[in-house]
């Protein structure tokens, strides 16, 4: 398993060992030392998602309060998709960037994002199923949206006409969510993982 940060602090990609032959593969898509090791601390394991759309589908911009925020470790387990971080905490010196990971189920890459991250992907195949272990539980009342086609954000999403769920297409700008004070701090970000426990532990 080869683990490497992106350039927004706080995202790695996670590239697994795949072991194969004639009868198929095995491999490793989650360790939490080897997450541990890298990233400073062990992820919580607090919930587990399954998401399936459509090719041309965009879900995100998604972000939380923090605290207590939510990390995320993500997959594709069929298909493929453009996972996109997206880094929204206001005082971070790449505020307002993005980086894009493809993600499928021939590399089968992971990525995982710190608190306080927007995440969001575009579907490139049909039934692209993404799977997420959640650092905590879903708490509408501290989770939002960024539209995902912000052109202050330019991501380039590769769909010619992407298909946006209701709230994501209704959501704020991020000029709009930073003047709305919704937008985490970096510093109180990178305080509160400093403080999260440092030792491995199932």
């Amino acid at each position: 398993m080869k683990i490497r940060p992106l350039s927004i602090e706080g995202a790695w990609e996670v590239t697994p060992r795949q072991h194969g032959d004639t009868r198929g593969l095995f491999l490793e898509w989650y360790r939490f030392d080897r997450l541990a090791e890298a990233v400073g601390h062990p992820l919580r394991l607090a919930q587990a998602n399954l998401s399936v759309s459509a090719r041309d589908v965009v879900r995100g911009i998604h972000f939380a309060d923090v605290p207590p925020g939510q990390a995320k470790y993500v997959t594709c387990v069929r298909g493929a998709v453009l996972d996109v971080v997206v880094d929204v905490r206001v005082g971070s010196p790449t505020f307002g960037r993005w980086e894009a990971v493809r993600l499928d189920d021939t590399d089968r890459r992971a990525v995982y994002l710190a608190e306080g991250l927007g995440h969001g992907f575009c579907a490139l195949t049909e039934d692209a199923t993404l799977s997420y272990l959640c650092s905590a539980t879903y708490n509408p009342a501290a989770e939002y949206t960024l539209y995902p086609l912000d052109p202050d954000l330019g991501i380039d999403w590769p769909a010619p006409t992407p298909l946006l769920s209701r709230r994501d297409a209704a959501a704020p700008r991020l000029a709009e969510a930073r003047a709305a004070g919704l937008l985490p701090d970096y510093d109180a970000c990178r305080s509160f993982t400093a403080a999260l426990d440092t030792r491995p532990s199932l």
